[in-house]
């Protein structure tokens, strides 16, 4: 599964994108949990950022896939 970080999630990451090896479906709280393991501090977006997957935002109750491309997307502010 290819992780990308966008705008704060990026920072945090220290990276713009990350494979993160899984082999099974996922539901975002156990992807979270995972990703947590590998990047700490990203841990404290998962309740206000976005997640995409494959380039289409996340609806509730949809599962990742392995071969999914997921995009984290924090808030955005500005005009």
């Amino acid at each position: 599964m290819k992780v990308l970080f966008f705008a704060q999630s990026r920072q945090l990451a220290g990276c713009d994108s990350h494979l993160l090896r899984v082999d099974h479906s996922l539901t975002a709280p156990e992807f979270w949990i995972l990703l947590g393991k590998v990047f700490p501090s990203l841990v404290s977006l998962q309740k206000t950022a976005r997640l995409a997957r494959n380039e289409t935002y996340l609806q509730e109750g949809e599962r990742l896939q392995p071969n999914d491309e997921i995009a984290i997307i924090p808030p955005v502010s500005g005009g």
